[in-house]
């Protein structure tokens, strides 16, 4: 499967859905993405079960300032609309096949019984205020 384009309309109806979405920021004029690019496409290939898209951060400065994107290339892995890691720099191919590795073995069940009781103590925090 290869590599699709998000955009600030489609990319949180993407990375909220059920699966996992791996999201490469770019731009052309960046040397390491384009050292990066190959790498990405070629995992896309080999791991159809996972949706490998890409925003191109010229052409979605907003989004890509929402979400914090201060380097290229930065990759993020969603799962089951969690975020599970985000980190700057072009990963070599075997350094991307242990974060795909290491997000398909997550215990999707732990991470949401977590964001529960983080959000429960906030909850609680904010009530005592």
């Amino acid at each position: 499967m290869a590599t699709t384009d998000l955009t600030q309309d489609n990319f949180v109806e993407t990375v909220t859905g059920d699966g996992i979405h791996f999201v490469d920021f770019w731009a052309e004029w960046c040397g390491p993405c384009r050292q990066f690019a190959p790498v990405y496409e070629a995992a896309s290939e080999q791991h159809a079960d996972i949706e490998f898209t890409k925003v191109d951060t010229e052409a979605n400065q907003q989004l890509a300032g929402e979400l914090g994107i201060q380097s290229i290339p930065t990759l993020m892995a969603f799962r089951d609309g969690v975020l599970l890691f985000q980190q700057p720099g072009a990963l070599p191919a075997s350094a991307l096949e242990d974060v795909i590795k290491a997000v398909r073995e997550v215990d999707m069940d732990d991470v949401r019984q977590k964001i529960a009781q983080q959000e429960s103590a906030q909850a609680q925090s904010s009530a005592e205020a």
